[in-house]
């Protein structure tokens, strides 16, 4: 299925939230937080088509201003979109200060520096050399019409650095919401609470990131009841994860961490009786107690560049990167305590063929993982690890940023060049 490279816009297919059950609990029947309501990247509810073009099985599309690569979430009747608009001349580029300087690594597939600035079939950039002023913008539509129903300019700043095109925007992190509140976290232009009708809350400001390679941000807060967890891992000064009272935008706690840039989203468990906070990184994988802050347990770290974001289910947790290396551990919670390298805790890991960007399907007993940012499939039983089936080539979709995503036993796998690769779920690769 191909789908016509357009302007920035937002597609609605018809079925992917018009079916969703009426039966269902809320948490479970909207898509209110980046990856779903289970963040695993399923939504049990839905039956999107498997053919569409730009006037087949299209309910809407609506322009969007401005560049983002934030996801739209869905709550009720509203989908919920984050963008940054570009207003006024630009200007040159800041250059780093001393502590902050990127570092010399070659830099990966989403922002490797092409000569001369030209772009491959990668998606490969360099960096800018100038930069505008920006609104970050918080946008409501209506779910059934496409009809923008509130539009809120959360911020209008210069950001104090550039990102490499065309990878990048100011505006990569997604909405989540609990059905009462809207939050829009646009990382060092703030965190910023809206009902859902789009009246302003409250505000928090965490600081200021430097992101190496000019790679720029793109972190979602994780939600759980009454608490927003932000990672905050960057190369100009200290990283951090932190809890936000997701109420009135207070800080719960804090705790510093020695770790360079990241852009996992944090992923929030409950296991025994307390909420876990499970957040990847270069030197470690933590996990920290919701309510305190403390760390409940640490693994072996990821690759460099840890991108994907983790998914969990039935008592494990599964984590992965893909850049400089290969890495793959799933985490058995029932048996993680303090220090866990090397123990029974890891059920089991892969060392190959893992994603750089795109964060793994949980579908069912199935893991889905792409290799790096390329056309090629592993799935697993995610118990065991046990494959499925391996390296499986996609026809049409060489090259792949966008996460996968399942539904009415289907699963959906978007290309850079905006062609969707429709495949069943289950052990065996069948389009």
């Amino acid at each position: 299925m191909h789908l016509a490279r357009t302007a920035a816009a937002l597609w609605l297919l018809i079925g992917w939230t018009a079916s969703l059950d009426a039966q269902a609990p809320g948490a479970g029947r909207y898509w209110g937080q980046w990856r779903g309501p289970e963040a695993t990247g399923v939504a049990r509810h839905a039956d999107p088509p498997l053919t569409w073009s730009e006037t087949e099985n299209v309910a809407w599309k609506a322009e969007v201003p401005g560049r983002g690569s934030a996801s739209p979430i869905v709550w009720g009747d509203r989908v919920f979109l984050l963008t940054a608009v570009p207003v006024g001349d630009p200007v040159p580029a800041a250059a780093p200060e001393a502590g902050q300087r990127p570092g010399r690594q070659r830099a990966g597939r989403p922002g490797r520096e092409a000569r001369g600035g030209r772009q491959d079939r990668r998606g490969r950039g360099r960096r800018p050399t100038e930069v505008r002023r920006h609104q970050f913008v918080v946008m409501a539509f209506d779910r059934e019409t496409g009809a923008v129903v509130w539009q809120r300019v959360a911020r209008e700043a210069l950001p104090h650095e550039a990102y490499q095109q065309p990878n990048g925007s100011y505006a990569s992190g997604s909405a989540v919401t609990d059905g009462e509140r809207l939050y829009a976290f646009f990382g060092s232009w703030g965190l910023y609470a809206y009902d859902l009708d789009g009246e302003p809350l409250w505000e928090a400001d965490l600081g200021t990131r430097f992101m190496r390679n000019a790679f720029g941000e793109g972190t979602t807060p994780a939600l759980h009841d009454d608490t927003l967890v932000v990672a905050w891992d960057h190369i100009g000064g200290q990283s951090f994860v932190a809890a936000i009272d997701a109420r009135t935008g207070a800080e719960r706690w804090r705790s510093n961490r020695d770790e360079i840039d990241t852009w996992a989203t944090p992923l929030i468990v409950e296991h025994d009786g307390r909420a876990q906070v499970i957040t990847p990184a270069l030197n470690h994988v933590y996990s920290y107690d919701l309510e305190s802050g403390d760390v409940v347990w640490r693994s072996r770290g990821t690759t460099m560049n840890a991108i994907p974001s983790p998914v969990h289910a039935d008592g494990i947790v599964y984590v992965t990167s893909g850049y400089r290396g290969n890495n793959l551990q799933a985490i058995r919670l029932a048996d993680a305590r303090g220090d866990i390298a090397d123990t029974g805790a890891i059920v089991w890991e892969l060392d190959r063929d893992t994603p750089y960007v795109p964060s793994p399907l949980l579908y069912d007993d199935a893991l889905y993982l792409l290799k790096s940012n390329d056309g090629i499939l592993s799935v697993f039983d995610a118990p065991t690890g046990s494959p499925h089936y391996a390296l499986q080539r996609l026809e049409g979709v060489p090259n792949v940023f966008a996460s996968p995503v399942g539904a009415a036993g289907r699963v959906y796998i978007a290309g850079r060049d905006g062609t969707t690769l429709v495949i069943r779920h289950g052990p065996r690769y069948e389009v």
